[in-house]
């Protein structure tokens, strides 16, 4: 069974950083593409970045040059580091995994962690 399971939320300021980081367990980590949603109040969970397992990479319009996501086969993780935040990045952030998470519903989702962006 498929495990994923997100660290590293929290608060921070506006034009703060934070990084999130998601382990999988229960999967041969290197043969999925990865990728973290979002779901904001009273919105629908939204695709932020994708991985494949080749490592190519893909970014919605809003957070395109301030969030990488990156992966390690290795550790079996997956990463988001998250610069210039700003309030409308505060969401519960979903880790995820399948054979294309950017144009299939994933497999496999994480329990979500909180950012939460303010003064």
């Amino acid at each position: 069974q498929v495990q994923l399971v997100e660290s590293g939320g929290g608060w921070a300021q506006p034009g703060g950083s934070l990084r999130l980081s998601c382990v999988g367990s229960g999967m041969i980590f290197s043969v999925y593409a990865m990728g973290w949603y979002r779901q904001r109040p009273g919105t629908q969970r939204e695709l932020v970045a994708h991985i494949t397992n080749l490592g190519a990479t893909t970014y919605a319009d809003s957070v395109k040059g301030r969030f990488s996501i990156s992966r390690d086969n290795d550790k079996k993780m997956v990463s988001l580091e998250m610069n210039s935040l700003r309030p409308e990045d505060s969401a519960i952030y979903y880790c995820t995994a399948g054979p294309n998470v950017a144009t299939l519903p994933p497999q496999a989702w994480g329990q979500g962690t909180q950012v939460t962006v303010g003064s």
